[in-house]
């Protein structure tokens, strides 16, 4: 009897661990809600906002962050010792220099997804991420969601 309950929870478990997790619209909603207050209160307020201790720039795993063109890292929502750094060197574990590519993504499109791999915030596990960004004049406002394969 025990272990047929156990079987039974195990298909909610996946289902609840897929809830926790933002989708790809929450992620295109928050960019274009952090694009509006870049636009409406200036880079400073946006910067305060999205790397707050207050977090009101985060949703389960899913955070804002800013890069200038140069690849310098101007706000981050989930590690705020990002900010000030040039990471355009930065290569995720499969050797993609993700940063150089979303500069030259931002650059060429604009608006786009991009594909890499980074460490889930939830899992602390590398994991398969797609990011949305838009430039904005010379900086870049991502948020991203992650796949755990579930």
């Amino acid at each position: 009897m025990m272990i047929a309950a156990v079987v039974a929870a195990l298909p909610m478990t996946t289902v609840l661990a897929q809830e926790s997790r933002a989708t790809r619209g929450d992620a295109e909603k928050m960019v274009k809600k952090g694009v509006e207050l870049l636009k409406s209160g200036g880079k400073d307020k946006a910067v305060n906002e999205f790397t707050a201790p207050s977090k009101s720039y985060v949703d389960r795993d899913l955070y804002l962050v800013i890069y200038d063109l140069e690849g310098n890292c101007v706000a981050h929502g989930q590690n705020p010792k990002q900010v000030g750094k040039k990471l355009i060197a930065l290569k995720d574990p499969d050797g993609k220099p993700f940063v150089q590519e979303r500069v030259d993504l931002a650059k060429a499109k604009g608006t786009f997804w991009q594909d890499y791999k980074f460490t889930d915030p939830l899992s602390k596990k590398v994991l398969p991420k797609q990011m949305y960004c838009e430039r904005v004049t010379d900086v870049i406002v991502c948020g991203g969601v992650y796949k755990d394969g579930a």
